[in-house]
């Protein structure tokens, strides 16, 4: 081989880049074409609230946001996950689940599952120790969450109720106006 066949290879050399110095974005809800709020419980679980995982050495808030920080970071140009709520007296949690681009209705089960049972499964399953909160039943199965979801629509939101107060015959009303 010639040695000097490689002399101009200074100018190929591109720096991979640092995993940790790229910036966190900011969730911009208008980049995503479809929202979900998803319910996910364990499967088969041994504890009866968050609060009894730390029996098994788990710190359920830490291990929720480790791995949504994960997944936002790998994920971050087709979908986006969030915490909504974490009540340790309770055995769900909830997230908001943003992704760029619209399925149909028939289609959305198959891809939350897939997200669910695969991309975001494993994370806890083995990387948070999360096994340890199943029974023998989901180990068998290797299946971690139950979960329920619904597409979360912006424009059918509630408005606030507005009152205002209405003289009438010398007395005051309180009227509901939308």
């Amino acid at each position: 081989m010639n040695e000097t066949f490689f002399a101009d290879y200074k100018k190929y050399i591109v720096k991979p880049v640092d995993e940790k110095s790229v910036v966190e974005d900011v969730f911009d809800p208008s980049k995503y074409a479809s929202h979900y709020i998803l319910t996910l419980s364990l499967f088969d679980s041994r504890i009866s609230a968050w609060r009894d995982a730390g029996k098994y050495e788990i710190d359920i808030e830490k291990s929720i946001k480790t791995v949504l920080k994960d997944f936002n970071k790998k994920q971050r140009k087709s979908r986006y996950l969030q915490l909504l709520e974490l009540d340790k007296f309770q055995n769900y949690f909830v997230l908001a689940l943003s992704t760029k681009t619209k399925c149909q209705s028939e289609e959305e089960h198959e891809r939350i599952a897939f997200i669910v049972d695969n991309i975001i499964m494993n994370p806890f399953y083995v990387g948070q120790q999360w096994f340890n909160l199943i029974g023998e039943k989901g180990k068998v199965e290797r299946k971690l969450f139950s979960f329920s979801f619904k597409k979360y629509d912006i424009g059918v939101q509630e408005h606030p109720k507005k009152y205002e107060l209405i003289p009438k015959n010398g007395e005051m009303k309180l009227i509901k106006t939308l």
